[in-house]
């Protein structure tokens, strides 16, 4: 897939602000700080689409990106650095559920993971929620260029076994080396090919 055309659509603050259409899209969601503003930059070639930050936490909003006028990326919020009792965050009862339990045309949720951290109970319990409301999902390490090759592997086979999956269905990326990006756009045009049969 060649993406000629990605814009900045709009961004929600609440259910109401929701969009409700039959353009086909795909989330990406992880822990503040995993890099998904960097992995979306580097998925449509532009370096300032989805605004990055050393400031965890900073996504807040539910963003829309319109791609080719065909198809969606949607940033949801990262999880993790919420201050809310004894620091547990329930992203069930946010904007981040609304989103995944009302969108019409939610294709593929990306749950990123830094491959240099093992994945934390909030990173487990988006897998359960997800299978729960049956909402197809994918993972993608982050960050694979600070790890070597064989690092990479031992960190793959670690995040694999903590979340009880198998290793194949980790997708390996790297946002400044585009390692992975071939194979992620791949994946984006089969699953559109799929909806126009």
């Amino acid at each position: 897939m060649n993406i000629k055309k990605a814009v900045y659509k709009t961004s929600a603050v609440n259910k109401q602000g929701l969009i409700i259409d039959n353009t086909p899209e795909f989330a990406f969601v992880g822990r503040s700080n995993v890099g998904k503003s960097s992995l979306i930059n580097a998925l449509v070639g532009q370096k300032k689409l989805a605004k990055t930050s050393s400031t965890a936490g900073l996504t807040k909003m539910v963003n829309y990106f319109d791609i080719n006028d065909d198809f969606r990326f949607v940033d949801l919020p990262g999880y993790g650095y919420a201050k809310v009792g004894k620091g547990h965050l329930d992203v069930w009862a946010s904007l981040m559920a609304d989103y995944l339990e009302n969108s019409t045309s939610l294709q593929t949720v990306f749950i990123l993971l830094d491959c240099r951290i093992s994945p934390s109970e909030l990173d487990k319990d988006m897998i359960t929620y997800l299978v729960y409301h049956n909402i197809p999902f994918r993972l993608i390490a982050t960050k694979c260029d600070k790890l070597s090759k064989s690092q990479l592997n031992k960190a793959i086979e670690n995040i694999a076994k903590e979340l009880k999956l198998r290793k194949e269905i980790i997708i390996p990326t790297s946002s400044s080396s585009r390692q992975g990006i071939e194979i992620l756009l791949e994946y984006l045009e089969n699953v559109l090919e799929a909806n126009r049969q």
